[in-house]
């Protein structure tokens, strides 16, 4: 799997520079949650591209304008989310992230990473759900109009978006009792569109936040770094 993966990666990179090219001014910051591939990343396009990435991990977070929680343990997507909408907004905001896992990643107004929730994915839980039960099968993500399933399709579809939508509001209703305030909650990830009930809920849709904060992490990381190395 994991040459799989090293596979894709090249491929997608190669595809990259074919249609765009490589300009001098390129800065490459790599983001990887699969420790067991995030040198072979690296080293992948260094070899393919001549260009060297920097990483955002936890050797690298101390040059961020955030506190961030369990360093060791938080993955670079949910700190590349905080370090995106505390730019953004610097309020008190939860993103919701509608990965492979559904990840609730709250940061207080003054840049401080306060808690996370993570919860199987729509598509991981459609797979769990149809792999271990002989009579039900995968079916397209979307939410039906009625929480009243007529058919076996209609019924998978109705129970994960609208207990979905349940998840979401619970979490989001939890953290503000336990609060005591209101949140702004973003919401990014593929399907983060997909339970149109959600929308009296969000606040703010960013289909490419996590691309954003690891774009500003690096210019952040790059020019402390330099600093540093000036001083």
């Amino acid at each position: 799997m994991i040459n799989e993966d090293i596979s894709h990666f090249e491929n997608l990179i190669n595809k990259i520079i074919a249609e765009n090219g490589i300009d001098e001014d390129i800065r490459v910051t790599l983001s990887s949650v699969v420790p067991a591939i995030t040198n072979q990343l690296s080293d992948t396009l260094y070899r393919i591209s001549g260009l060297k990435a920097l990483p955002l991990n936890q050797d690298t977070y101390k040059y961020l304008p955030i506190e961030i929680l369990q360093p060791t343990e938080i993955g670079t997507d949910l700190v590349a989310n905080a370090l995106a909408v505390h730019l953004k907004y610097k309020s008190n905001t939860m993103v919701v992230d509608f990965g492979t896992a559904m990840s609730f990643t709250t940061i207080n107004q003054e840049g401080k990473i306060i808690g996370v929730c993570i919860a199987p994915g729509l598509q991981t839980a459609i797979k769990s759900l149809t792999s271990n039960t002989a009579q039900l099968f995968e079916v397209p993500i979307i939410q039906p109009a009625s929480a009243l399933g007529k058919n076996t399709e209609h019924a998978i579809q109705a129970g994960i978006t609208y207990g979905y939508d349940g998840l979401v509001k619970g979490i989001v209703i939890a953290q503000e009792k336990e609060l005591g305030l209101k949140l702004n909650v973003v919401c990014t990830g593929g399907l983060s569109k997909i339970i149109f009930t959600l929308m009296d809920r969000i606040d703010h849709y960013a289909p490419h936040l996590t691309l954003e904060g690891l774009r500003e992490a690096g210019r952040i990381i790059r020019t402390r770094m330099e600093d540093d190395t000036m001083s």
